[in-house]
């Protein structure tokens, strides 16, 4: 059992990972009085900039409402873009697929936001956080945890220790943090990729996101604030490489002919990003004194939109099973808390996984059968409204029996 003076710092949480979903996390925790220091190799500038993520995040009406009960719309609400329609199409089919919302009637669908404005949100709302401390840029050269022990032990790169009941791994896809302990994953890499830009158009989008399948995959547009879309292009890794390598003329010669000219004249703003499509899951979300959240614990295919709103549940559910605890006096760290979030979330992350992969690999493709069977298939869910309303409520985050953040309400 190692002793307090062994650490140069002592916390009741540490996160590795200062990213969207270690900071909400900290957010989250520290607002309910638990005391956090999060560990991140970038500093605060760098992730700030505009080069850094030229990516956007779907926020779910769910997530949503966790993100104001955090305290973060202040700092957000000028970069929501509310979703009100979405409208998926397969290719030249006729068929269509329109969520719209009113057919619900709690509000948008969800918003649009740039990563970057989160990242701006989190950094304010958690600057003056009492018990929160950010150690940025600073790496992790381990972290140690006992079958049994009393704290997790996190080294730092330049020597300092920081001892914690519990720690958390929120250092993303390839987690560092997970492989050292000896969790593994399964993982598979699509042959796709996501070319990102945002494109000016003439036109009002009107608050409507458009999902296009296209053989090579998902051509999605996501209405920003103004007349502005992110795009989240969706094509074969063997061609990625020319097209990023075009000059911006014919680029937008190539993007034209699948946005089409439903928004008017179009022009892309801004530099272009090319991020590569994979699949992990972790074999577990938890190991002594260890909880894995966000992109740690699971990546999925965009395609969907879900990838963050999956993380803000599994921080949802891991704050409230620590402040729960907390609150009876009980060890945060210890093998019933932690089973207990990962009961909790595994499920969840395993179906949309599924989801999202299926559904990839059933329109990324061009034949005749299967697109016919599909086309049906989004024709018939249009038109059942039971069917739709339940797709809208899931998508929505408010399915099941959601965290209490999730539901809105305080920890």
């Amino acid at each position: 059992m190692r002793k307090r003076s062994e650490f140069d710092l002592v916390v009741d949480v540490a996160i590795v990972g200062g990213g969207m979903a270690g900071m909400t996390l900290a957010c989250a925790l520290a607002q309910a009085g638990v005391s956090v220091v999060v560990v991140d190799r970038e500093a605060p500038e760098r992730a700030l900039s505009a080069g850094f993520d030229g990516r956007v995040s779907a926020i779910a009406l769910g997530s949503a409402q966790m993100l104001r009960g955090l305290g973060l719309w202040p700092h957000l609400d000028a970069a929501a873009q509310p979703i009100l329609d979405i409208r998926i199409t397969d290719g030249a089919s006729p068929f269509i697929l329109h969520y719209d919302h009113t057919e619900v009637g709690v509000g948008p669908l969800g918003y649009i936001m740039e990563n970057r404005a989160i990242r701006a949100a989190l950094f304010a709302a958690t600057e003056n956080l009492p018990g929160l401390t950010v150690l940025a840029p600073c790496s992790v050269a381990a972290v140690d945890t006992e079958p049994g022990g009393s704290s997790a032990r996190v080294v730092l790169a330049d020597g300092r220790t920081v001892g914690a009941r519990l720690a958390v791994a929120a250092d993303g896809r390839t987690s560092p943090v997970r492989t050292a302990a000896g969790i593994e994953s399964i993982a598979w890499a699509y042959p796709q990729v996501g070319i990102v830009c945002t494109v000016h158009h003439s036109l009002p989008h009107n608050g409507v996101a458009h999902e296009r399948f296209l053989p090579a995959g998902p051509f999605a547009m996501l209405p920003m604030t103004g007349n502005r879309c992110s795009l989240v292009w969706t094509e074969r890794r063997t061609l990625a490489e020319g097209l990023m390598a075009l000059d911006d003329a014919a680029f937008l010669d190539e993007l034209s002919w699948r946005f089409g000219d439903h928004l008017g004249a179009i022009e892309v703003i801004g530099p272009r990003w090319c991020y590569p499509l994979s699949v992990t899951l972790a074999k577990s979300y938890v190991a002594p004194r260890l909880a894995l959240v966000g992109d740690a614990a699971h990546t999925i295919h965009p395609i969907a939109g879900q990838g963050f709103n999956l993380g803000l549940r599994d921080i949802a559910a891991l704050a409230e099973a620590v402040v729960d605890a907390r609150r009876l006096g009980l060890d945060i760290g210890t093998d019933s808390v932690l089973r207990r979030y990962e009961r909790w979330r595994r499920f969840d992350s395993i179906v949309m996984l599924g989801v999202t992969d299926g559904l990839n690999r059933l329109f990324s493709n061009d034949i005749p059968p299967i697109k016919l069977a599909r086309d049906l298939g989004l024709a018939m869910v249009d038109r059942v409204p039971v069917m739709k309303r339940a797709f809208m409520r899931h998508a929505m985050g408010l399915a099941g029996e959601p965290p209490r953040l999730i539901r809105g309400e305080a920890l």
